[in-house]
């Protein structure tokens, strides 16, 4: 690998427009170097310090957790919704927009940092350097988190994300990833807080969901079919106030692909940079940090006005379809300093304090991991809808015939078509020449209203 195998100056004047956070290169904590670590860990003490992100927001994860077993099960919640209640579904969307509210908080401490990601199928000893007391081990005693690594499993296996990759269905693979080793097992395996309720007081937690959502990425990349029902959630739904601010209302189906925040996932020492379009919603200057090889192309903008600095400690390759459009500003840098005295150089390490959590007896409620059968046990399901992309109609393929209704809704929620079928495995919706160029969600109830599936498709 090259050391300094490209630096590319500011191309032209600087444009500061914005004043709040985001955008990063996430990678496996083995790919961290000791920069980033040292200003990660210090960046995590110092959010509970004020308002103290990380309490509250473990306290509405702990409230809001799960409402199958009270007297009310019409009131939302956040986790086990799947195979029964895909209305009410928001797993992985809601934990990706959380994680993405930490790592806005850990940016305004430092803006070149990011979340890093705990592959659990492949790191799976207490001795592993993530435990190191220099990385994320001080808080299991600072914070009183009672850890007790190893006591419970399983971490998961290859096999197990692969075989997840392999699932067609979203539903039925979202299902699967929620309760079973990807998501679960690092969670059981850690102990302490992180099999309850209140498990986001753990900072291994954030690690664990970085994973969680690289592996929903990754099948996103594969089958571009990830969709929900309801359009607003918890937290994110306009109402709810931190620290004086009003969190915005974000719609699950607009943050499937993780490049909506600016998020990419390398591993393998590489970082492909792609699809995407600098904006500076998030960030002043939006910085992609990562310690190896950075490869940016294939539709990767930085338009007029937009400003964008991507850092390597060892080579960056800007390839076909990489734009730095006149009027941004953009610089592509080699981090010389990285792991010198000029870089390290701990803002917050007076403030690393002893911060234990209030007692609460979430943290004794114990969590039904293993329950929820797959989606294919007596319910129809969506084989296929062809084509996808469609221009004037869409054929739908269940994998048993069915007396059932479909509906087709918009982006906003409008239902726009509805036909009923009987007895039948195939159904073919028509007339759809009309429709503007988009996403749909279509929704497949039975006789008795109850949904069965849901599936986003696009109209060219």
């Amino acid at each position: 690998m090259k050391k300094n195998a490209l630096i590319i100056g500011l191309i032209v004047s600087l444009f500061l427009v914005q004043t709040s956070l985001g955008q990063s290169i996430r990678k496996g904590f083995d790919e961290m170097t000791d920069y980033e670590i040292s200003e990660l860990v210090d960046a995590l003490y110092e959010i509970r310090n004020g308002p103290d992100l990380m309490n509250d927001l473990a306290n509405f994860h702990g409230q809001f957790f799960n409402f199958d077993n009270t007297a009310d099960p019409t009131r939302l919640d956040l986790h086990f919704n799947l195979p029964d209640e895909s209305s009410r579904e928001i797993f992985l969307a809601w934990h990706r927009r959380m994680i993405f509210e930490v790592e806005q908080a850990l940016q305004e401490v430092n803006p070149e940092i990011s979340l890093g990601y705990w592959d659990s199928s492949i790191y799976q000893s207490p001795t592993d350097a993530l435990w190191d007391e220099d990385f994320l081990g001080s808080f299991n005693t600072n914070w009183s988190l009672g850890r007790n690594l190893g006591s419970n499993g399983p971490l998961p296996t290859a096999t197990d994300v692969s075989n997840l990759m392999a699932m067609n269905d979203f539903l039925i693979f979202s299902n699967e990833l929620e309760r079973r080793p990807v998501h679960r097992g690092a969670h059981v395996w850690t102990g302490g807080a992180m099999p309850t309720p209140l498990s986001p007081r753990d900072p291994v937690f954030y690690f664990h969901h970085s994973f969680v959502d690289k592996v929903w990425q990754d099948w996103e990349e594969i089958h571009q079919s990830s969709s929900y029902i309801i359009t607003s959630m918890l937290r994110y739904d306009g109402t709810y106030v931190f620290d004086g601010q009003t969190l915005p209302s974000v719609d699950p189906n607009d943050i499937t692909d993780s490049r909506v925040y600016g998020v990419f996932y390398a591993e393998n020492q590489l970082a492909q940079l792609d699809n995407y379009i600098v904006s500076n919603t998030y960030n002043p200057e939006e910085i992609f940090y990562y310690q190896f090889t950075i490869d940016a192309g294939d539709n990767f903008l930085v338009p007029a006005g937009a400003v964008a600095r991507f850092e390597s400690v060892n080579e960056i390759n800007l390839t076909p379809g990489f734009e730095a459009a006149p009027g941004s500003s953009f610089q592509a840098v080699i981090d010389t300093q990285n792991a010198g005295a000029g870089k390290i150089a701990p803002l917050f390490a007076q403030n690393r304090e002893y911060k234990p959590y209030p007692f609460s007896e979430k943290l004794f409620e114990p969590i039904v991991w293993e329950e929820g059968g797959d989606l294919l046990d007596d319910k129809p399901i969506i084989i296929s809808a062809a084509p996808n992309p469609f221009t004037e109609k869409i054929t739908i393929k269940l994998n048993k015939r069915k007396d059932c209704v479909i509906e087709v809704f918009n982006m906003m929620g409008m239902k726009i078509k509805e036909e009923a079928f009987q007895n039948t495995d195939t159904m073919v919706i028509k007339n759809l020449y009309g429709l503007s160029s988009g996403f749909y969600v279509i929704r497949v109830t039975d006789a008795n209203g109850e949904i069965l599936v849901v599936k986003r498709v696009v109209k060219m």
